[in-house]
């Protein structure tokens, strides 16, 4: 017998053009960054060598730019606005990276619904968010524009 859970996230029909939901904050660690770099095989110098680091461009090491956007996607998904009703992470129309996520830097996520389209045939619809990356001196680090399917509200299921 499998296990489903209650759908907590909102449905397709309960999204709108410009309606926002902002994530808790969360800071990055140095072992955030070590583990990304094992994970990922990314050890260049910029993100694990504090020597070289300090002569480059930021004079210190920065997390690397996927390990943020990383952290933005699970910041989002924590909100709970898509638990139990996202279908898939469809798309990413563009992704910015405009300044740098320092060690210790706190990361928070501001999403904005964009645009909606009803994909009867999936059972749900795209929703084009306006995500942005900030951190604790209100500087937005990371921004760009993610598509996701969300499920539609099942028949009989009670509107929020």
């Amino acid at each position: 017998m499998s296990h489903q859970p209650t759908a907590r996230g909102l449905y397709f029909e309960e999204f709108a053009p410009g309606r926002k939901i902002v994530s808790s904050g969360r800071t990055i660690t140095e072992a955030d960054v070590v583990g990304f770099a094992g994970l990922s095989g990314d050890n260049n110098q910029i993100h694990m060598d504090a020597e070289f680091a300090s002569s480059g461009p930021f004079g210190q090491r920065v997390a690397h730019g996927m390990l943020g956007f990383s952290i933005a996607s699970g910041l989002a998904v924590q909100t709970g606005f898509v638990e139990g009703t996202v279908l898939a992470f469809r798309e990413i129309q563009s992704w910015k990276f405009s300044q740098p996520i320092l060690f210790g830097d706190t990361v928070h996520v501001r999403l904005e619904v964009l645009e909606i389209k009803a994909l009867p045939r999936l059972s749900g619809g795209a929703v084009t968010l306006g995500v942005e990356v900030v951190n604790q001196r209100a500087v937005t680090v990371q921004h760009g524009r993610w598509v996701m399917l969300v499920q539609s509200r099942p028949a009989g299921a009670a509107a929020a």
